[in-house]
Parts: C-alpha cells; sequence; structure tokens
C-alpha cells in the first residue's frame, strides 16, 4: 500500500484519506488569532436573549481549557454553564478525533469515522459555545494502559502538541477529565498525565524551545481534575472536594445549562450518545492538581479576577461595556450600536495584545448581529475544479435601522469591489464575481493533507497544529463601517440549495478534481486466482462535464480488462460505471490496482466519498483512486446461501458477497414468518441487538432455526449500564463483558486444535491470524454454559488469557456462535485469514 495506515485498522500500512474543507458557515469577524477561522461560529442571527449574553460576555477576560481524549468524552454541561453562566473563554482539547471507535450511524471506520466526529464535535461547540481544539495524535483504537498510548503516541510529541496548546490558549484554568492514575482506557488516562506534564512544561523556556518563536511561555494558574459523576454513589464522602452548581437556568436564553448540555451533547450520534436534559440543581466536583491552593468546599474558580481590571488603562472600556449591556433593549439590538461602537475605538486601550484581538473580534461579531446584518456569498455550483472559473453571488443587507456602510466587497483570488456606500433598512445589495481557482487548490483538511504516522497527523503549519478544522477554500470579506465603527465582516463561500424535507442545506464551495473516479469497494478478493468484478464509476464535478481517458493499471501478476476507457461526461450524463475485471496469476501477492483519469493533458487519481448526515454539513472526502487486490485461497465448503441481519455501520455482508456467498438481507418480519429455514447460515451483525431492540424478543424463533440445522453466527454487543441486553442470544447461558485483546498481533492459540471451526473447510495456521488490524477483539464472552466450547485463548502483554473471542455450541441439529474478534474490521480491510475463518464457522 502506498502510505498512511489501514482504513479500518489504524497500526499497519493503507491509504491515506485526504478530506475537504471547513464544517459549517456563518457570519464571523475576521480571523484574528490563529485558529479563529476554524472555530465554530453562532448562527448568523442569534434571538435577543443569546445577544444579550454575548454583550455581557464582552465585560469577562478569562478562560478555561478542558483536557480529554476523545470526542463525547467533554463535559457538556460543565462547559456550557463556563461559557453561558461565567462567559468564560471555554475550549475542549480532544488528543484525538476518534477515528478508531466504533459506528452507530454508518459505515465510516478509521479516517473517515474521524472526519464525522471531528463533524460532531464542531457541532456540539457550536450549540454549547465553547471552541474545539485536537492534538495531532491520532485514536489508534482501545487501549488498555497508559504506557502502551505514549508509546505509540511518542511521548514527547504529544506533550509537544499540548503545551502548545497551553501556550497558544493560555487558559487560566486547566481541567482534566480523567485521573493520571487508576484503570481506564489508556488514551484517557494518558490525555491526564500529559495535562499535569504540560502545566509544568508550558511555563519552562527549555521545554519546546522552538515554541518559543511565535509563543511565549505561560504556566495557567491551576490544574483542576473534574470528578466523574457517574461514579459517584449516595454514599460517596464529597465533601473533600471543590464544587460549583451548574444546573442554572437561563431566562434570558429560556434554557438551563443542562437542557443545553444534553443538545450539545446529542451531536455525537455515531457514537448513540443521544441524551435527555437534565433539569434542577447539578453538582460538579474537582480535586486541585496543581498551582492556586484551594480548600475543600470552595468554589474551584475561587481568588481569580476574570474583569478588565486584570488589565490597567481599560477602566473607561469596562464602564462602555457594562453600560452597552445595561441599556440593550431586546426589542431594538441595534440601538445599542452607539455604546458598542464607542467600546470599539476604545479597544486600543487593552495593553495585551491577544485578549484586544479576542475582544475585538467578539466585539465586532456582536456589532454586526445587533445591527441585523445579513451577508452570505453563494457560489452556482457546490463544486468546482481547479483552474477553472466559478460565479459568486455576494448578498449584503441591513435588516435594522442602525447607521451601517459598505465600503466595499471582495472575494479570495479576486480582490475587492468599492463604492458601494450607505445601505439603509432592508436594501439588498448584491454583486457578482467570476473567481478563477488555483490550479494547485483542492480542499483538502490540514490534518490529512500529508501521510499520517501510526502515531500522529502530519501537519506542517505550526499554527495549524490544534486547529479542529480547515478554513473554507474560499471567503468573501464585506467592509462595512457599523456606527462609524470600522469592520471587516469574512463569510466562506458556500453551496446552497434547499431540500424537500430539511430546508435549506449548505456546505462550503469544494474545490475538487474535474472528474473522480471510485471503485464501488476498499478491497477485491481474488477466490483461488479466480477473475474479480469491480465497477468505477466516473463522475464530473461540474456541469461543465469531462472528456478524456481512463486508464486502469495493476502491477505484475494482475491482468486488467479493459486497461483503457475514453469518456465523455455532460451535464446531462455526468456519470459513467465502467465494469472491470481483473485476474490473478496463480502465486500473485497483493497488489493495488490505480485509476487513473487524463483530462486536458492532466492526469487525475482520486476518488470520492461522501458524509452526508442530517447532523452535519454535507462533505466529499478525496481519497487516491486504487482498489487493494488480494488473492485468496479459501474453500467455502457447502455454505452458498446466507441471511444477513445487519447491525449499525456493518460491511461483512459486502464481504461474504465479494468472496462468492449469496448473502440476503433479513429483517425481523422474515424472522417471525419462519423463512430462516432456506438459508445456510445466518449472521447476525455487530450491536444488531442492541440498535434493533425486537431481536431479543424473537429469541425463540431463532433458537428454532439453529436447532432444526441452521448456523446462527452472532458477531459482538454490549452490554452495559447505557445500553443493557435483557434476555438471552444464545442456546445457552453466557455474558457479554468488556474483554478484549487490543494487540491486533497477539498470539491466537487453539484451545482444541482439532475442532471443526480450525480445520475445515479451511485448515488454519499461524498466517491466518496476521495482518489483522487495529486489534483481535472486544466484547468477548463470559461465564458461558459448559455446553459451549471456546475456539482461542488470546492475551494482550502481561495479562492473563482469554477465552471469550469465540465460543460455539451445538444445539439440536445446528450451531451457535457468539465470536467478538472484530471480523467487522478485518473483511473490509481485505485480511485473508478472518475471511478463512468465517467460512469455517459458516460450515460448521
Amino acid at each position: 500500500m502506498p502510505f498512511g495506515f489501514n482504513r479500518n485498522g489504524n497500526r499497519r500500512p493503507s491509504r491515506h484519506l485526504p478530506a475537504v474543507a471547513l464544517l459549517g458557515a456563518a457570519l464571523m469577524a475576521p480571523p484574528i488569532v490563529p485558529d479563529a477561522a476554524a472555530q465554530p461560529r453562532p448562527p448568523t442571527q442569534p434571538d435577543a436573549g443569546t445577544l444579550l449574553r454575548d454583550i455581557e460576555r464582552l465585560s469577562v477576560v478569562g478562560s478555561v481549557l478542558y483536557v480529554a481524549a476523545h470526542p463525547d468524552d467533554e463535559n457538556t454541561r460543565l462547559i456550557a454553564w463556563l461559557v453561558g453562566q461565567k462567559g468564560l473563554r471555554t475550549a475542549y482539547l480532544s488528543m484525538t478525533r476518534g477515528g478508531g471507535g466504533q459506528n452507530l450511524i454508518g459505515p465510516e471506520q478509521s479516517e473517515m469515522l474521524g472526519v464525522v466526529r471531528t463533524g460532531e464535535l464542531l457541532g456540539a461547540r457550536s450549540v454549547d459555545g465553547a471552541e474545539q481544539r485536537f492534538s495531532r495524535a491520532r485514536d489508534f483504537g482501545y487501549s488498555k494502559s497508559p504506557e502502551e498510548t505514549l508509546a505509540v503516541w511518542g511521548r514527547d510529541a504529544a506533550l509537544a502538541d499540548v503545551v502548545w496548546t497551553f501556550r497558544s490558549f493560555r487558559p487560566d484554568v486547566v481541567i482534566t477529565r480523567f485521573e493520571p492514575t487508576g484503570p481506564n482506557h489508556g488514551h484517557h488516562t494518558a490525555s491526564a498525565i500529559l495535562a499535569d506534564e504540560a502545566f509544568d512544561a508550558a511555563g519552562d523556556a527549555k521545554r519546546f524551545p522552538e515554541q518559543l518563536e511565535t509563543l511565549a511561555v505561560f504556566t495557567p494558574n491551576r490544574l483542576l481534575h473534574n470528578q466523574s459523576h457517574w461514579r459517584i454513589t449516595p454514599d460517596t464522602d464529597t465533601s473533600k472536594w471543590l464544587r460549583i452548581d451548574v444546573g442554572a437556568y437561563d431566562a434570558a436564553r429560556g434554557r438551563s445549562y443542562g437542557e443545553i448540555a444534553a443538545t450539545s451533547r446529542t451531536m455525537h450520534k455515531s457514537q448513540g450518545f443521544g441524551s435527555a436534559p437534565q433539569i434542577g440543581p447539578q453538582l460538579e466536583y474537582f480535586t486541585p492538581l496543581k498551582g492556586a491552593t484551594l480548600a475543600p468546599g470552595d468554589d474551584p474558580l475561587k481568588g481569580l479576577d476574570f474583569t478588565w481590571k486584570r488589565f490597567p488603562g481599560t477602566e473607561k472600556l469596562a464602564a462602555t461595556l457594562k453600560r452597552a449591556a445595561a441599556e440593550f433593549d431586546p426589542r431594538a439590538p441595534h440601538a445599542v450600536l452607539p455604546i458598542l461602537a464607542e467600546a470599539h475605538g476604545l479597544m486600543k486601550t487593552v495593553p495585551d495584545a491577544r485578549w484586544r484581538a479576542i475582544k475585538t473580534a467578539e466585539l465586532e461579531r456582536v456589532m454586526a448581529q445587533a445591527a441585523g446584518l445579513w451577508a452570505t456569498a453563494r457560489a452556482e455550483q457546490p463544486a468546482v475544479a481547479p483552474g477553472a472559473k466559478v460565479k459568486i453571488t455576494t448578498q449584503f443587507v441591513n435588516r435594522s435601522p442602525a447607521e451601517v456602510a459598505l465600503k466595499a466587497i471582495g472575494v479570495s483570488h479576486f480582490g475587492r469591489q468599492k463604492g458601494v456606500g450607505l445601505t439603509g433598512p432592508d436594501r439588498v445589495v448584491e454583486r457578482a464575481f467570476d473567481v478563477e481557482i488555483p490550479a494547485d487548490l483542492l480542499t483538502v483538511p490540514h490534518w490529512l493533507a500529508k501521510p499520517p504516522t501510526p502515531a500522529s497527523y502530519v501537519i506542517e503549519d505550526p499554527a495549524a497544529r490544534d486547529r479542529a478544522d480547515t478554513p473554507a477554500a474560499l471567503h468573501a470579506t464585506f467592509e462595512v463601517t457599523i456606527a462609524g465603527a470600522p469592520i471587516d465582516l469574512m463569510v466562506p463561500v458556500e453551496y446552497a440549495w434547499t431540500d424537500a424535507v430539511a430546508g435549506e442545506r449548505s456546505h462550503p464551495l469544494e474545490v475538487l478534481p474535474p472528474v473522480t473516479a471510485t471503485f464501488d469497494e476498499d478491497v477485491l478478493m481474488l477466490p483461488h486466482g479466480r477473475p474479480g468484478a469491480a465497477r468505477v464509476t466516473l463522475r464530473a464535478t461540474t456541469k461543465d462535464g469531462a472528456k478524456g481517458t481512463l486508464a486502469l493499471t495493476a502491477p505484475a501478476g494482475f491482468t486488467v480488462k479493459p486497461a483503457s476507457v475514453d469518456f465523455d461526461l455532460t451535464d446531462k450524463a455526468p456519470e459513467q460505471v465502467v465494469p472491470v475485471t481483473v485476474t490473478a496469476t496463480k502465486g500473485a501477492a497483493t497488489g493495488t490496482l490505480t485509476a487513473q483519469a487524463k483530462v486536458g493533458g492532466r492526469a487525475w487519481s482520486w476518488q470520492q466519498s461522501v458524509v452526508d448526515y442530517p447532523h452535519l454539513p454535507r462533505r466529499t472526502v478525496l481519497r487516491p483512486a486504487t482498489l487493494d487486490l488480494k488473492p485468496l485461497a479459501i474453500d467455502r465448503g457447502k455454505t452458498q446461501r446466507v441471511g444477513y441481519i445487519a447491525g449499525p455501520g456493518d460491511r461483512v455482508a459486502e464481504a461474504l458477497r465479494s468472496v462468492g456467498y449469496t448473502v440476503e438481507e433479513v429483517d425481523e418480519q422474515a424472522i417471525v414468518a419462519g423463512d430462516l429455514k432456506r438459508y445456510d447460515a445466518v449472521v447476525v451483525g455487530v450491536r444488531a441487538y442492541n440498535t434493533r431492540p425486537r431481536l431479543m424478543a424473537l429469541h425463540a424463533p431463532l433458537m428454532d432455526y439453529v436447532k432444526g440445522g441452521g448456523r446462527l453466527i452472532v458477531q459482538y454487543n454490549t452490554n452495559n449500564r447505557f445500553n443493557p441486553l435483557d434476555g438471552p442470544i444464545g442456546p445457552f447461558p453466557f455474558q457479554i463483558t468488556r474483554d478484549r485483546v487490543t494487540d491486533e498481533t497477539a498470539a491466537m492459540t487453539p484451545v482444541d486444535p482439532k475442532h471443526p471451526a480450525l480445520t475445515r473447510p479451511n485448515r488454519l495456521g499461524e498466517s491466518d491470524y496476521a495482518d489483522w488490524v487495529q486489534e483481535r477483539g472486544l466484547y468477548f464472552a463470559g461465564d458461558w454454559d459448559s455446553r459451549y466450547q471456546p475456539l482461542f485463548s488470546a492475551h494482550d502483554a502481561g495479562e492473563a488469557p482469554l477465552e471469550g473471542s469465540t465460543i460455539v455450541a451445538r444445539h439440536g441439529k445446528g450451531v451457535f456462535v457468539y465470536t467478538g474478534l472484530s471480523l467487522f474490521r478485518q473483511l473490509p480491510a481485505g485480511v485473508p485469514g478472518a475471511y478463512r475463518l468465517l467460512a469455517n464457522l459458516l460450515a460448521l
């Protein structure tokens, strides 16, 4: 494989998945701090209560950084309270983008899942008002120790990233979600260890001195650990901890912080974290770790001055901002603009350049919103090719009686049109721009612009190392004066359309190749050297179409037909599907089929996937146009027809079809009707029992199918306090545990080497357990009935052997199997041994 890591694993070479730019779009002040362009932004026009809170927040000069490991680890109710009730600039530093997790809403895994979860975190921050930061560390899957985590990430490299965020964000208070000791996910504990070490290192000029070319040393006032509320019982002694009540009700916005937090947390839909609001008092507890001395029961923010008194010479600014909040009229928000304009002029008195920039940006955004300004830049098409022209229409409307003058409008790569003049209430000003896109531009997120390493993403721009997302490809700038104050308003160039169900939707204009060549699968398995069939979909990026030649090449040992195809894509026929046949010669090793589209003398080799969920902006993800070719020696035995009960994000059925099985989707109605007898075997997808609750009620007909001679294979499910499984899954009792083996190279020792599952129709050996990705398995069986037979013994280093990865039981004439082996990762990744093992289980 050319570079990167397996898209379904994280410790093994594979394809790199570059993607497009910024999630979300709304009116914003110009980016003054390095990451401002990539932060979530509030709606173009907030309600009057939110606008009042934003004005009040201008008088708060303080910041808090919350540190944890993954998307969804953050305490949203605390974050919402810190932003809304205290007015503090608050950010969440997630060490990873979460690509090693599972996915309840779709098929994305690895880097693609990281794209989804990045979007979900930005969506959460747009709700609770905080900012989002990341380190460059990759989520390589579950880790059982911080030692392993820090070894994989590289302790110094990971620490350097946390120190960078400390020095650039400069928080007064740092709060960790997890403790630096004790049993936990290794990523969780490592995040706390790194925050603890960064507290000292960020203030030491000898640590990471290269950062001091653009940053200064900095030590926060205090480091706190936020106690996990799910571990607090009525018997827990909380008297030794610091505490605050974050359950306050915000009358201006008509919501409590528990309600805001639930909406924020529910953005983590790929992880199944839909949340109900918590109403009433909600105590949060903290342990002081470093810095300021605090006593049990204290407010964790005690003794900190978050007012303008921190900076001498700002007395008049502070009084002016206080007067703006006092005189704000929700029926006429524009009336406060003269006072805000006065404050705008006084911002130059702030001696601290960083806070001056931050608060000026906040003030300018508030002024635009108080004036009710509408400013958009819309492209006539969703995407454009490098070197092509695109028409962009800007629209500006002053929807209030405020004194607003529009001096000029500009668009990236074009320049500015001047002399627009005063804009009275509801006067619409439109301008059109024909912008030529640079020939070398593609919208690719900064964290995927270079092939990642096993430890981290490669981000060349130091200022972007903790940035949440990449700025949009193009922006429009509106040069205005509001009540006499000069302001530049920047908005991303978007494409907008009307969805018949969702209404208007939009996403940033994408810069994509003129034509993409997308394979219908990620891996093409070639059983016994027989020809394999694939399809390549050619798609033109714009209505102008594309004309050229598709070339298909593979290494020695493979024959590809056709080797080339001419195409002529048009507005009426923007797609062309090309059937491809690949044959492997005897003894051929793994190879890669590459598709290259030649258009106008330039070659393009990209395929595309689209991330499109209701809670996220639609996003095209580019990746190299390659297809892994995997010759495979496999015997399916007599098993041909397989029924598949799909779980969330499940691609196992596709994988089975690729090696010759006839696979049909099975729903609950088919089980009730007793239609399973026509299948040689039935496979239940990952977490199907968690997401299809009716399956538990259909236990009897499923067991009747097994008893009558069927083979039922159940892949892993979870059983925990969030999602308990109440009822049996197999014919005899067993428990689903949290046991797992995270080392994908761990030895797989047969419990009974003569067991049919290991010997026929494919005799399995050590080579079948090679090249697995991310892990051996998870959520193993435990406390099983003696009538079950375990197949394997495996363990992580330093741990006792586990035998619950796969258990098998005869029941009547048939066979039941529960397996926690991560076949859902291995099969789409093209791991030959996983196919051969599953073929044996299907043939039992």
